[in-house]
């Protein structure tokens, strides 16, 4: 087993120093392999007997690199890979996400690049991990994107361009002209552009893309500042929907306890005990989509703060009592 560990570092290591474009520092090798620095300085030196090693010098740290493309059974896929890879378009087939005619191609090319006797060496054993292998589709709803639209936001974002198109807002009769600076794609039930228009002052907003249409890329520059974080703001909100941030603080009862402590309710969650209880802190706005959760623990987790969401816990209860009683 130890044997298989070192060769499994090793050639991990390798794989990582070929695929880098800038190269690894030593203490990134150590992390990559999940080892110590001197255990990284000593794979290293044997794999410099064996490649070709290429040493540069970056704010006054080395940093390595193989050099050109690595030998096909370094860059193999394996089965468990394809396989996986599989499930996964598969799963945005069946749930209309807009990033399943992508998956699909990539699963195809992954597969032409394999030669026609590694094919035959994995049909065995990849037929039984695709056929019981899926990923759980939880209800919600069934939206249809179009693949260019996905195109022509992507293509916005990679030539710094800003991006127009048609927008039938929720509720609205005819559709209307949209140019923004595209900070971002979001993929769940319904995908999301994070646009923010460009020469105004005001906060990014989301444009499902299933009521877009007549996308294409602008003559008008516009891309992401280096100091833009998608996942920050992701973060500020409970879903996808913008709103002044609360100070939330919930009560996990004893039952629920265990569950919650493996439960991510936010990403900058923090979790504090109580006696048998637990405390679960973070700041965040949808305040609806944070009531419509906990209705999913049964009543065990009970709203502390703020009065905002005790009130709007109030309005969905009272609404879920009046579909109830017709």
């Amino acid at each position: 087993m130890a044997r298989n560990a070192k060769l499994d570092r090793l050639l991990t290591l390798v794989k990582a120093l070929g695929e880098s474009a800038e190269g690894l520092t030593l203490d990134e090798m150590a992390e990559v392999i999940g080892a110590n620095r001197r255990t990284a300085e000593r794979l290293r030196d044997l794999i410099l007997v064996h490649f070709d090693l290429e040493e540069s010098i970056d704010d006054r740290q080395k940093r390595f690199r193989i050099p050109g493309a690595l030998p096909s059974p370094f860059t193999q896929p394996n089965v468990a890979e394809i396989a996986a890879l599989q499930s996964i378009a598969e799963t945005a087939r069946r749930t209309g996400s807009a990033q399943a005619p992508l998956l699909d191609s990539l699963a195809g090319k992954v597969q032409a690049s394999l030669r026609r006797e590694v094919k035959s060496r994995m049909a065995p054993d990849l037929e039984p991990l695709v056929r019981l292998q899926r990923h759980h589709v939880p209800a919600g709803p069934m939206i249809e994107h179009a693949p260019e639209t996905v195109a022509q936001v992507q293509g916005a974002m990679m030539a710094g361009m800003c991006v127009e198109f048609d927008y039938l807002a929720e509720g609205a009769t005819e559709a209307k002209w949209r140019r923004v600076i595209p900070l971002g794609l979001i993929h769940s039930a319904a995908s999301y552009l994070i646009g923010q228009i460009p020469g105004r002052d005001l906060e990014p907003v989301p444009y499902r893309l299933d009521r877009m249409s007549a996308a294409r890329v602008s003559n008008q520059p516009g891309a992401a500042g280096d100091d833009w974080d998608l996942d920050a703001w992701m973060g500020e909100s409970f879903g996808i929907w913008r709103e002044q941030g609360h100070e939330i603080v919930l009560r996990v009862a004893r039952e629920s306890a265990e569950r919650a402590r493996r439960w991510r309710f936010h990403p900058r969650q923090v979790i504090e005990e109580d006696g048998e209880e637990l405390i679960v802190r973070f700041h965040s706005g949808g305040l609806r989509e944070i009531a419509e959760h906990l209705f999913t623990w049964g009543g065990e987790v009970r709203i502390e703060a703020p009065e905002e969401l005790r009130a709007v816990m109030r309005e969905r209860v009272n609404l879920v009592a009046q579909s109830v009683d017709k």
